[in-house]
Parts: C-alpha cells; sequence; structure tokens
C-alpha cells in the first residue's frame, strides 16, 4: 500500500524547534497534510517520542521513533526506529559523549519534554544542538546495533550535511538510504523529508513507500528493504 511519509520533524524539544510543535499540534497537521506516517527527530534525543507515539496511536497516524544524531564532525545523521525502546538506548549511549554545555532558552529556545496532553513535564538543562563524540565512521553500525536505520540527513545541504563537511560521499561509512530533497548523484535509495521546525512546514502528501501494512512494522520492513536494495 502506498503511504505518504515525513521522517524528519522536530518538536518543541530542539532548541531550535517551535514551542507550538507540540505532540498533538504535530500529530494533527501531519494528518491535515495527508500523511500516513511521521518520524520525530529532535536533535540527540527522543524524548517526546513517547508522547507523539501515543497520540498517533489514538487518531490513526504511524509515528516512528527517531532522532538526528549529531556526530563529532558536527554531521547530521538521521536514526529511524520502530520501537522507542531502541532509540532510548541509542540515547543513552549517546548521550555519555555529548558535550555538557547548558542552554540558554532566551537565545537557542526552550528545550520541553512533554505528554500526550501536550503538558510539559520537564525541560533538558543541557542544550541538545551539540556534537556528540560519535564519529561518522562509526555511527552507522552503531545505530544498526541498536536495531535502527541511520539516514545522513539532508546531504544537499552545505550546512551538517555528510557531502558538505567532508566534500563527497564516502560509501565505505555503511549507510544504505540517504535523505536529500534534489537527486543528489549518491547510488543509494533516497527520502525526502521537510526536516520541520514549524509546523507549516510539515511536508504535504508528496513523497511516499510502499509498505504492506500502515503500522510501525510495516512501515520499518519497508524501509529495510530500500536499505537492502541498496547494498
Amino acid at each position: 500500500m502506498k503511504l505518504f511519509y515525513d521522517f524528519h520533524i522536530h518538536s518543541c524539544l530542539s532548541p531550535c524547534g517551535d514551542n507550538d510543535s507540540t505532540p498533538n499540534n504535530i500529530v494533527n497537521m501531519a494528518l491535515i497534510k495527508g500523511l500516513h506516517v511521521i518520524a520525530l527527530a529532535d536533535h540527540n534525543t527522543g524524548k517526546n517520542c513517547p508522547a507523539a507515539m501515543a497520540v498517533g496511536k489514538k487518531n490513526g497516524l504511524v509515528v516512528l521513533p527517531a532522532m538526528e544524531l549529531t556526530t563529532s564532525e558536527d554531521i547530521h545523521v538521521l536514526c529511524l526506529f520502530e520501537k522507542y525502546e531502541d532509540l532510548e538506548k541509542l540515547e543513552t549511549y549517546i548521550q555519555k559523549t555529548c558535550l555538557r554545555i547548558p542552554n540558554k532558552p532566551e537565545i537557542f529556545g526552550h528545550q520541553f519534554i512533554m505528554d500526550e496532553n501536550d503538558e510539559i513535564v520537564g525541560e533538558e538543562e543541557n542544550l541538545l544542538i551539540v556534537s556528540s563524540g560519535i564519529s561518522v565512521e562509526e555511527v552507522a553500525a552503531l545505530v544498526k546495533g541498536f536495531g535502527g536505520i541511520p539516514v545522513p540527513a539532508h546531504i544537499d545541504k552545505q550546512s551538517n550535511g555528510l557531502v558538505g563537511v567532508l566534500g563527497a560521499f564516502d560509501y565505505g561509512l555503511g549507510f544504505e538510504l540517504i535523505e536529500s530533497t534534489l537527486d543528489s548523484g549518491v547510488k543509494l535509495p533516497q527520502i525526502t523529508n521537510s526536516d520541520a521546525h514549524y509546523l507549516w512546514d510539515i511536508a504535504e502528501a508528496e513523497h511516499f513507500i510502499e509498505a504492506e501494512s500502515c503500522s510501525a512494522h510495516g512501515v520499518f520492513a519497508a524501509l529495510r528493504e530500500m536499505c537492502r536494495k541498496g547494498e
């Protein structure tokens, strides 16, 4: 079945994300846009994923848990998961390596953790948009080891994109899927996402995947099949 997607959406937990990007607002906007599946991917954390997944389940939208990991080279890697428990293990691992810089909300914005009712239940004190201690050489194997799919994010952009930072795409890094809004020339399967930091930036129903079922398992299986085709 054809499923329209946006696998790269930031919530109010990302300091660069809008405070209106709450779990309920994101899910409802995705439904308005005609999407079937999304992934919530905040910077170096997945703590708003459980709330978004719960809201999605109540409203008929598949929400994959994800994060946008920043490598030690300042390269962004989208990390997609089927189960939040696996994402949580990755987050626990990488947080031990991240720089501990207190967030300054007046400069970078708040980092709100929310429940499924859009109530604030916490706030991350340390700035999330920092580099981890995970290098680009090890990130793909690390994410796969936790059961996820690592995707170099927005490689068509100079800032924080793998090609922009390294100067070329290295197939030896172990990636099997890329994210780009353009034809990058990289000979791997490609997904196109919004990287939305505001509700209105969430993708329209334009890009789709073929999956056997509209479920987290079905969507993740389809993504894994895309990866296999890129081997």
